[in-house]
């Protein structure tokens, strides 16, 4: 049964810096989960995908994070990161961890299979 726990979320100024983490079990290892992914929904807006990263380590960036945010995972450790910079006001919203066990492991196209329950980030 994977489980993921999201945690990192606060308020922040515009130009701060955050980092998302989310602790993975049920797998193995965190290396063996086939994509992960970070998620996020501001209120009244839809959920976006944001970044994703391939078991071998490819990523994703949805464009307006590109050269700001940065998604890594420490496999020892089974955590999961998202490392924000420049924040902005409209980052703001609750992001979600998510773990997919196939398809495309990209940012637009990703339907994962795991869900964490979201850490809110807000920037003002």
């Amino acid at each position: 049964h994977v489980q993921l726990v999201e945690s990192g979320g606060n308020v922040v100024q515009p130009g701060g810096s955050l980092r998302l983490s989310c602790s993975v079990s049920g797998y193995s290892n965190i290396s063996s989960a086939y994509c992960m992914g970070w998620f996020r929904q501001a209120p009244g807006e839809e959920r976006e995908g944001v970044a994703t990263i391939l078991r071998l380590g490819r990523t994703s960036y949805t464009d307006s994070v590109k050269g700001r945010f940065t998604i890594s995972k420490d496999n020892a450790k089974n955590l999961l990161y998202l490392e924000m910079n420049s924040l902005k006001s409209e980052d703001t919203a609750m992001y979600y961890c998510a773990a997919a066990n196939s398809g495309f492991c990209y940012y637009e196209r990703l339907q994962p299979h795991y869900w964490g329950q979201g850490t809110q980030v807000t920037v003002s």
